[in-house]
């Protein structure tokens, strides 16, 4: 399933806030049951971790009222998962969006849903997506 592939890239982008590590632990990702899952979770990652810098101005941009070093790290590792599959896997932003929004639901707090949903919103209007 989709969603276990997008949780399993969500949980290695916020790993990778906190560490400079060079690689992602693809141990967790070969957990997946489906070889496709794998592929996708690894594509999220890959392109999360080729444009990190630029995903990462995008979201600064976008940011209303908000510093990106004061965003809870799992709403800005949920924001980069959400952002680096519609820029970079052409995923259409409804579905990024609401897939994200429902993770978000079970790892963040009450309120990301709504912070999380704002952003990239924004993104998308601002970036064209």
């Amino acid at each position: 399933m989709r969603r276990d592939a997008r949780i399993k890239a969500f949980a290695l982008v916020f790993e990778k806030l906190f560490h400079s590590c060079d690689e992602f632990d693809s141990e967790s990702i070969d957990e997946l049951k489906k070889l496709e899952d794998r592929q996708f979770s690894r594509e999220i990652l890959s392109a999360f971790e080729d444009n990190r810098n630029l995903l990462e101005e995008i979201i600064k941009a976008n940011l209303k009222d908000y510093e990106i070093n004061r965003v809870y790290k799992v709403d800005l590792a949920l924001i980069f998962t959400a952002l680096s599959e519609m820029k970079y896997l052409k995923t259409p932003p409804q579905v990024a969006i609401n897939e994200v929004l429902e993770i978000a639901k079970v790892y963040s707090t009450e309120k990301s849903s709504k912070f999380i949903h704002g952003v990239l919103s924004q993104i998308v209007k601002s970036e064209k997506l």
